[in-house]
């Protein structure tokens, strides 16, 4: 049986994709699934190679966009929240100067996920250095930077109602 609480991560997609997700769930069947599109856990996991692969995809794909000054994994990003990354936007004065940051932050969780679901959220949250709402917009930059973006993004909720479910998967 599906737990209704795991389902949770799918809530905005049909109810179609949902009933299949639930059969799954209940049949132990999602994880052989993920694992067959996804074998590997990627190996970023330095602070320093994290931002080093952040700055890659942002220097191919946004290069006019302002500068990224921290990356990082974070435990306290709760993906009970709808938040598998945050960026945000740190501004300070110092003296008579504004200093500006922007960061992203990535769910702990992700540490040893594979790669695409790495770069998926990346690529999310590079887009808001350019548009801050979700709209239109802002999800053509996501596809522009990562073709398989909306695929991705509901492997990664996938593999959260597995992970509810059944634990780790990698």
């Amino acid at each position: 049986m599906t737990s209704k609480n795991a389902l949770r991560y799918l809530s905005a997609y049909p109810a179609s994709v949902q009933q299949q997700a639930s059969e799954l769930l209940a049949d132990n069947k999602l994880g052989a699934i993920l694992k067959g599109r996804h074998p590997l856990a990627h190996t970023l996991s330095a602070a320093n190679v994290l931002y080093n692969y952040a700055q890659d995809i942002k220097n191919e794909y946004m290069r006019s966009s302002p500068p990224i000054s921290k990356v990082i994994y974070d435990d306290k990003i709760h993906v009970v929240d709808n938040a598998l990354g945050l960026h945000t936007f740190v501004s300070r004065k110092q003296g008579n100067k504004l200093k500006a940051k922007n960061e992203i932050r990535i769910s702990t969780l992700f540490r040893n996920t594979p790669e695409a679901f790495l770069r998926m959220i990346i690529v999310h949250e590079l887009a808001h250095l350019k548009e801050k709402d979700h709209n239109k917009a802002f999800y053509k930059l996501c596809q522009h930077m990562e073709p398989d973006y909306f695929q991705l993004e509901l492997d990664v909720r996938l593999y959260l109602c597995h992970k509810e479910q059944y634990g780790d998967l990698w």
